[in-house]
């Protein structure tokens, strides 16, 4: 007990000396703070310019080391483009049929690209390289084309596609009862196969142009070969459930508006894995169909479209819009005023030829923003066989008024001429867009002066198209397309003014047994001079005939919402050829390390 206390007694002393020198080491903290600092405060209104100074510069310092680390990097990184992202096209048209032996026009030529794949494509340069086709040879007699196809080639739905396929879509294109505007191109072949991946063409003349028929796309004969060749042209694998091995497949369909001036179609399209090539590098592909170039400008204003199909002359608030890419792409084709030389005031050569004569194209070409190649025959420039010498005819409005009055049009007092009671007066039919308001508007300026009556009729491409498919017009602007290769044949030969003709492109529907011969004799030459001295006679018959009024070649102007990479300027042999490398192009960028 005595110890416990003792205990108890020590620990109170040493915790009460313990509280004595906190007490004293706070009381010195209190009196070194009083000192050092509290006293000094006074001292820092002398110093603040310095501080201030360093601080200043440490700022600074900080500053420049954070630009320089990221001009650094900047310096080292690019933007390149990366797979990926959805694409949407705007084009003024309607869809109706994407099959390749029946597509027309530019809806269903860009769909039917995307879907099909050929035999062969055009390069940058527009010459012909392999498609499905790995290879090919022709033999010395210039008619048997022997095909060799690449291998493990497949459809969209995974079948195998071979040589069997090849042969049934140019067998089918040979029957009559499929109706397929190519027919006529493919009379008097003998199409076969050789094993699986072997196509043989035996041609019964040699065909200097025949390599180039080879590009329509190939369709599948596992899936068409029990459709009888009367319901083809109807079957729903033409629009909804098309199966084919270019680089696109079809998702889905999206129609929206229920007349012609306010139906709108968007085809979505997604990648095919299987494409020879790789798949498409875009995540998706949509084709805009739209009714009138209106909706096509407002929605590429609205970017609800990456890129759109424009006319000539497109708005300069689009084109001149930041951040906009134009491209010019011009064709191997020709825009033409075609008189049907079948009936009316038009069936008179010597109103042909005054028509002809007055017509200022180079005015026409100038109001269209220029830049357009002039097409002054039926060959275009740079073709084998097109003559300089032998263009269209050109006069002088007095001349043309002598002329008419030679062959008995005489001016009226109304100011319109007449012969034997028929007024000169025709119906000039074209598609309703800026570019052909424009042209028409000058032709009848230009050919007021002779006393002739043009009432012009402008219609939608759905109107239009029944009314060049039956000839309904005494003129027609239009454009044809005619190709690397000067084989004119349907447009120009009289067995295709016929209306049993499968494709009766004659749209003049002229005939000349000089102008048949030469044209029949030209593309069975193989050699580019003796092909010249036999299409001399044509154009001879052709001037002086004047079936038709050559106007330019038209250009596909390619406008996008910022950079299409692998997509460049270059001349096309159709408009729908800006997709022989579709699988190749870019729209999405990332900035990438160059040092990696």
């Amino acid at each position: 007990m005595v110890q416990f206390h003792s205990l108890k007694l020590r620990l109170r002393r040493l915790f009460r000396k313990r509280k004595r020198q906190a007490a004293r080491l706070g009381s010195q903290a209190e009196t070194q703070l009083e000192m050092n600092f509290v006293r000094r405060l006074s001292h820092l209104a002398r110093v603040r310019r310095f501080v201030a100074v360093w601080l200043v510069l440490a700022v600074a310092l900080i500053v420049g080391v954070i630009a320089q680390t990221r001009a650094l990097t900047s310096y080292y990184q690019t933007l390149q483009p990366v797979e990926g992202g959805i694409y949407s096209e705007g084009i003024v048209g309607a869809f109706t049929n994407a099959n390749p032996l029946y597509a027309t026009g530019r809806v269903n030529n860009a769909i039917s690209r995307l879907i099909f794949a050929g035999l062969f494509k055009y390069d940058a340069d527009n010459k012909l390289v392999g498609d499905l086709a790995e290879s090919w040879q022709v033999d010395k007699s210039g008619r048997l084309y022997t095909v060799q196809l690449r291998q493990n080639l497949t459809w969209h739905d995974g079948k195998p596609l071979t040589a069997a396929d090849v042969a049934f879509t140019y067998q089918t294109i040979q029957n009559p009862d499929a109706q397929s505007p190519l027919n006529v191109s493919w009379q008097n072949v003998t199409v076969t196969t050789q094993g699986e991946h072997t196509v043989l063409f035996k041609l019964p003349n040699p065909l200097a142009s025949f390599p180039d028929s080879l590009t329509t796309g190939i369709v599948p004969k596992h899936i068409l070969e029990h459709v009888s060749y009367t319901d083809l042209r109807s079957v729903s694998f033409n629009t909804t459930q098309p199966i084919g091995a270019g680089p696109f497949m079809l998702k889905q369909i999206e129609v929206t508006g229920n007349t012609p001036t306010t139906r709108e179609e968007e085809i979505a399209f997604q990648p095919f894995k299987g494409y020879y090539g790789g798949a498409p590098n875009l995540s998706s592909f949509v084709v805009h169909a739209f009714p009138n170039e209106e909706k096509l400008f407002e929605s590429f204003r609205d970017q609800d479209i990456t890129a759109m199909v424009a006319p000539q002359n497109p708005p300069k608030d689009i084109t001149g819009a930041k951040n906009v890419h134009s491209y010019n792409l011009p064709l191997a084709a020709a825009n033409m005023v075609f008189f049907k030389t079948t009936s009316g005031a038009l069936s008179d050569k010597a109103v042909r030829q005054a028509l002809v004569g007055v017509a200022d194209t180079d005015q026409i070409i100038k109001s269209l923003g220029g830049g357009l190649i002039p097409v002054r025959e039926p060959l275009l420039e740079g073709q084998v066989g097109h003559n300089a010498s032998l263009q269209q005819l050109h006069i002088d409005t007095l001349q043309a008024n002598k002329l008419l009055n030679k062959v008995g049009w005489k001016l009226q007092p109304n100011g319109i001429r007449a012969k034997k009671g028929m007024p000169l007066s025709f119906k000039l039919f074209a598609q309703d867009t800026v570019e052909y308001r424009t042209v028409t508007k000058l032709l009848r300026q230009q050919w007021k002066p002779l006393g002739v009556d043009v009432q012009v009729y402008l219609q939608s491409i759905s109107d239009l198209q029944p009314t060049v498919a039956y000839h309904s017009y005494d003129a027609l602007l239009y454009g044809i397309s005619i190709g690397a290769d000067p084989d004119v044949f349907v447009y120009w030969n009289s067995s295709q003014a016929d209306v049993r003709s499968a494709s009766r492109l004659n749209f003049s529907e002229y005939k000349s047994t000089v102008a048949d011969a030469a044209l029949e004799a030209g593309r069975t030459r193989t050699t580019a001079e003796l092909r010249a001295i036999k299409y001399r006679s044509f154009l001879n018959a052709w001037r002086d005939d004047a079936p038709a009024l050559g106007l330019y070649q038209p250009k596909v102007t390619y406008i996008t919402h910022g950079r299409v990479y692998n997509l460049t300027d270059r001349a096309l042999v159709t408009d729908a050829d800006r997709f022989n490398n579709v699988s190749d192009w870019m729209i999405r960028t990332v900035r990438k390390d160059t040092r990696q």
